[in-house]
């Protein structure tokens, strides 16, 4: 495996760096501060292509592979300091828009993908029901055939995207008896749907101009040509999203990381004490030390998880190992900066103190470290 960059791999992330930092960066702590999703940095994110990255051209995407598109989201997490934003674009290609591209009919895909790649709609996955969350297959949603559809009922929580979605992939039971093995089926639900809508928005620690809430159906008919990946085909939707957000969702991770790094060490050069830069003392030093090790570990984790993934090889328990350590690793460093910077890292305006609250989520979303820890158990044979 030679993880070398290309010209055109480097070209990327550098376009990538310079649009984050001069189109994204505007006003990030007063949109934490009001939980504000901007809808026009949305828009100019899908005119420069990113809300579509591994998607085919002739769908509106840009047509990467998955090694290309982890470099790509690494410099969007580098370049860009609102982690709301970045969460939302992965939280809308990666478990939507590439599923749509993978297991959508042609008539699907080229019905719904420019738009979801072009920035024109935003797209939510609804796959965690009230009680449910780590047992994500225990879900009550029913999907109850009707005629030539289904009528869809339930509520689904913490849909990221949820409040300003236009198109909803909605996970639910179309046959209790087969459970999880073909008792799942996917379905694309649009916003003028009657009987969907968005219900409570949440508030919540980090990730806040990232809007999260419930998405509500009552008796909600969708035809057959809602159906993703065919009836009780949902297990192998979910499957295959879960390993691309489980490795591109976490290399934007990586470049919060190097980010973080490197605001360490210019503060770590700069701010002196007891008549020298704190850097030259041996505490302050090995804390940054050990954020240059998980950073450079974590990146070779996504970098050849995102190669296999190219490769069509199995990275069920490769995904788990790569979101187990990079969110872990993101969260240490995130408060290793934070101590670093000491009481100007407490403070809002430094901007660190909010990167620590969005690193939490990141070993809970996308199944919890303890989940991941299960898995790769399994994977194992314990």
């Amino acid at each position: 495996m030679n993880f070398s960059l290309t010209e055109e791999q480097k070209t990327l992330r550098e376009s990538i760096v310079r649009f984050a930092r001069n189109e994204l960066n505007e006003d990030v702590v007063e949109r934490d501060r009001t939980q504000t999703f901007r809808r026009d940095l949305w828009t100019k994110c899908g005119e420069m292509g990113i809300l579509g990255l591994p998607i085919p051209e002739e769908y509106g995407g840009s047509g990467l592979d998955p090694f290309s598109t982890a470099i790509a989201l690494e410099a969007l997490g580098y370049g860009c300091g609102d982690a709301g934003l970045v969460f939302s674009i992965s939280a809308h290609l990666l478990p939507c828009v590439v599923p749509i591209g993978m297991f959508g009919a042609e008539e699907q895909k080229r019905r719904l993908l420019p738009d979801l790649c072009g920035g024109k709609r935003i797209a939510a996955n609804a796959m965690t029901g009230p009680g449910t969350g780590s047992d994500a297959f225990g879900m009550k949603k029913r999907a109850v055939r009707d005629g030539k559809g289904f009528r869809l009922t339930g509520t689904k929580m913490f849909c990221s995207n949820g409040p300003i979605a236009d198109l909803a992939v909605v996970f639910a039971v179309t046959d209790p008896e087969k459970g999880y093995h073909g008792g799942i089926t996917t379905f694309l639900v649009e916003k003028e749907t009657e009987g969907f809508r968005a219900s409570q928005k949440f508030e919540k620690m980090g990730l806040r101009t990232s809007p999260i809430g419930e998405l509500v159906l009552e008796n909600a008919f969708v035809s057959e040509d809602a159906v993703l990946g065919g009836v009780g085909g949902g297990a192998a939707v979910f499957a295959h999203s879960m390993d691309w957000e489980r490795i591109l969702l976490f290399a934007t991770h990586v470049g919060t990381m190097e980010r973080l790094l490197e605001k360490a060490v210019e503060y770590a050069r700069t701010r002196t004490q007891f008549g020298q830069p704190i850097g030259k003392f041996q505490a302050v030093a090995h804390k940054i030390a050990d954020m240059k090790v998980r950073l450079e570990a974590a990146r070779l984790l996504v970098y050849r998880s995102a190669w296999k993934l190219g490769e069509k090889k199995s990275v069920s328990m490769d995904a788990s190992i790569t979101k187990l350590f990079v969110s872990e690793s993101l969260l240490e460093t995130a408060l290793d900066t934070v101590q670093v910077l000491g009481g100007y890292g407490f403070m809002t305006e430094y901007e660190v103190e909010r990167a620590l609250r969005d690193a939490i989520g990141s070993t809970i979303y996308s199944g919890t470290s303890e989940m991941q820890r299960n898995i790769i158990a399994r994977w194992l044979g314990l």
